[in-house]
């Protein structure tokens, strides 16, 4: 330490350097660093609560479980599922793990109401085990519920209790995006079912999104009242053909999908003309609706389940 005294002031003592003491004393600026860290270490070893062992073999414990308990349900089978395609002129169920063959149905119709439609899917399943129901509904559906009553059914639907009513767990979505989701393959793809009115669906990377195109104005009239049955009745297979690909060139060129699929039961009718349909367009199964309804299970997003008494 050295001092020196300015003239007319006080003495000046200068702060040791203390890394020359610690070197003389033999102890180097890497070694104080490192004893000061293993001081500090100890310090807060000694400071901090030390757990019980009963409380830590307690904690262990509860960590297995919760861990045991997320597995189960990761790798959990999911229950039979009775996948119900709603149309305007049938209603066709299916069992989960039964051939296509195997399926059934009943006729619908303009009278036909929600609790009417519940007793005939039951009759109908009378002998196959379920645990979950998919019902694909001709009509918008929100939170999974019937936004509005079906065009082309009886009155009701709309606050309906499904879920009670058919007494498991259901999911409901619009019929289109479940048929849509049974032949989707991958990417951006465009559905159009070709049945009694028409319905659509876009598949975007997995999400479904149900559409409600059919009575945009199209012409003089709408989508529908041109290429659902009304408009082949009315203007005759050819030219309901021409039409439909008129309205594939206008949907494609708005949506941009990489693929469009056709279905219902009047798709049928491009069977044999499938010359005449754009390259990126292809027929898909009516079957694809079971198949849809049974992967609603398969992803928790997709739909979400109504609950009997919910």
């Amino acid at each position: 330490m050295t001092s020196s005294r300015k003239p007319g002031g006080a003495r000046k003592t200068s702060a040791p350097d203390t890394a020359a003491v610690e070197t003389a004393a033999g102890k180097t600026p890497s070694a104080r660093a490192s004893t000061s860290k293993a001081s500090t270490n100890k310090t807060s070893k000694s400071a901090a609560p030390r757990t019980p062992p009963v409380a830590q073999a307690s904690s262990t414990v509860k960590q297995q479980a919760a861990r045991k308990v997320t597995q189960k349900a990761a790798t959990a089978i999911p229950p039979k599922v009775l996948s119900v395609d709603i149309g305007g002129t049938h209603v066709k169920i299916l069992l989960s793990g039964q051939p296509v063959t195997a399926a059934r149905r009943f006729e619908s119709g303009p009278t036909l109401t929600p609790a009417e439609m519940v007793r005939g899917v039951l009759e109908l399943a009378q002998g196959w085990d379920f645990g979950a129901v998919s019902m694909g509904y001709p009509g918008p559906v929100l939170h999974g519920q019937p936004v509005h009553d079906p065009a082309n059914l009886g009155a009701g639907w709309v606050g309906f209790d499904f879920a009670g009513a058919f007494g498991h767990s259901t999911k409901i979505v619009n019929d289109a995006a479940m048929q849509a989701l049974g032949g989707y393959s991958g990417g951006k793809m465009l559905f159009l079912g070709l049945g009694t009115g028409l319905g659509t669906a876009l598949i975007v990377d997995g999400i479904v999104e149900p559409l409600e195109l059919a009575h945009l104005p199209y012409r003089k009239h709408t989508y529908e009242d041109y290429v659902g049955l009304r408009g082949l009745e009315k203007a005759g297979k050819k030219k309901w053909r021409r039409e439909v690909v008129e309205v594939i060139g206008q949907l494609t060129s708005a949506l941009l999908p990489d693929s469009v699929v056709l279905g219902g039961g009047n798709a049928k009718l491009f069977a044999d003309h499938l010359d005449e349909l754009p390259k990126n367009v292809k027929l898909g199964e009516n079957s694809n609706a079971f198949i849809g309804g049974f992967r609603l299970w398969d992803d928790v997003v997709n739909a979400r389940p109504l609950q009997p008494g919910s």
